[in-house]
């Protein structure tokens, strides 16, 4: 069964970090690109940051310098280090994966608040 199961989002204070986990279980090894979207009240949902199998790094111009992406392949695991927080970063945040075939899975969103 394919199963994307993301964690990590909350309150967050101005200038503060989060890390999202997204675990990936079914076909893994299919797997080739994991990434993170993000999805604002009124807006599309738009890519956040990306990290292909052969580890080619993508990030919106948005977050470039304060995200960080990373993947852990014996853990099934994408993670995203999120520093330098705004109030423009407040959404959901969608796990993504994509295999070799296209295919793509999404995780149910975990969502991150700004707090004043």
């Amino acid at each position: 069964q394919e199963q994307r199961v993301e964690s990590g989002g909350g309150l967050v204070q101005p200038g503060g970090s989060l890390r999202l986990s997204c675990l990936a279980s079914g076909s893994i090894f299919s797997i080739d690109a994991m990434g993170w979207y993000r999805q604002a009240p009124g807006k599309q949902r738009e890519l956040v940051a990306s990290i292909t199998r052969s580890g080619r790094i993508t990030y919106a111009d948005s977050v470039t310098g304060r995200f960080t992406i990373s993947r852990d392949y014996a853990k099934n695991t994408v993670y995203l280090q999120m520093n330098s927080l705004k109030p423009e970063d407040t959404a959901v945040y969608y796990c993504n994966t994509k295999r070799y075939d296209s295919t793509e899975y999404w995780g149910q969103g975990t969502q991150v608040t700004f707090s004043s």
